[in-house]
């Protein structure tokens, strides 16, 4: 009897399992994850709020009730193995951030079920690739991002010094100085905004602003992209790589299969012949 139990929950979390991994299934909440997102970006219009308000607040909650049924579905289908899934967690943390109070300021916190729309990035193969070279390009990124920090450093003490004496607001302290160079690596209004009032003051100025730009705006910032093709490149490459080795796994498992055939169609042949000779001399 206890068998005969175990075997029926089996049968259904097995069930609940096809259920939520159809394809119908996963589009639908799909499609209830950009509703939501589109229902909380109306939300933000005090003129939507005013007219239908009421509406978007019972929206809202729907929308959580099937966000919370289908966690449930997939914890009782997958059991501890629903922790296995980064995305799972991720639904998880942000259903339970959605189910928070509205009090005492932690409603703001019930935007970030919008975030749910990220789970489209898991659905689309070339998003999926995407992702997962920004993610294997985190290491190369990360010596980027030090050697950079260096630059900044050297020509943030730099221009503290010999400019923030005439110039306090941009490079008064060395805080000052790292944002001015930002804005002057982004090359938002570098120019005429900081660097032309700064020459009026030392003419010679360009002679430091100029490398600074030159290294960080152009040779630097490539560095970046050349890291995420590259990155790219490998991930592509190396699907490619595994698609092929399937491809032959499957072939070479299929020639198996033919020559077990054929070496079966060899041992009947052979066979018919021993008995075809039999034939002949019993005859004579």
């Amino acid at each position: 009897m206890e068998t005969s139990n175990q075997t029926g929950t089996l049968t259904l979390r097995a069930r609940a399992r096809d259920f939520i991994e159809r394809p119908k299934v996963t589009n639908a909440i799909l499609a209830v994850i950009i509703f939501n997102a589109v229902t909380l970006g109306l939300s933000t219009s005090q003129t939507m709020q005013d007219s239908i308000g009421g509406l978007l607040t019972v929206i809202d909650r729907v929308v959580l009730t099937i966000f919370v049924v289908e966690l449930l579905i997939k914890f009782y289908a997958y059991g501890l193995r629903f922790f296995n899934s980064a995305w799972n967690i991720f639904d998880l943390v942000v259903v339970s951030v959605g189910l928070l109070p509205d009090k005492s300021g932690l409603s703001a916190l019930r935007g970030l079920r919008v975030i749910r729309s990220l789970r489209l990035l898991s659905v689309i193969p070339q998003m999926r690739a995407v992702v997962q070279a920004l993610l294997d390009a985190l290491p190369g990124m990360g010596a980027v991002i030090i050697m950079i920090s260096i630059i900044f450093y050297v020509f943030g003490v730099m221009a503290t010094l010999m400019y923030g004496a005439a110039f306090d607001e941009w490079f008064g302290t060395l805080g000052r100085s790292l944002y001015s160079l930002f804005q002057i690596m982004t090359l938002e209004s570098w120019s005429m905004g900081i660097v032309r009032p700064v020459m009026a003051e030392f003419p010679t100025a360009w002679a430091f602003f100029v490398p600074f730009i030159v290294i960080t705006a152009f040779s630097v910032l490539n560095l970046f992209i050349g890291l995420l093709v590259n990155t790219m490149q490998s991930a592509v490459e190396a699907e490619a790589e595994a698609e092929f080795e399937q491809l032959r796994e499957l072939v070479k498992s299929e020639t198996d299969v033919v020559d077990e055939h054929v070496m079966e169609l060899h041992g009947e042949i052979r066979a018919l012949r021993a008995e075809v000779a039999a034939l002949k001399d019993g005859r004579r």
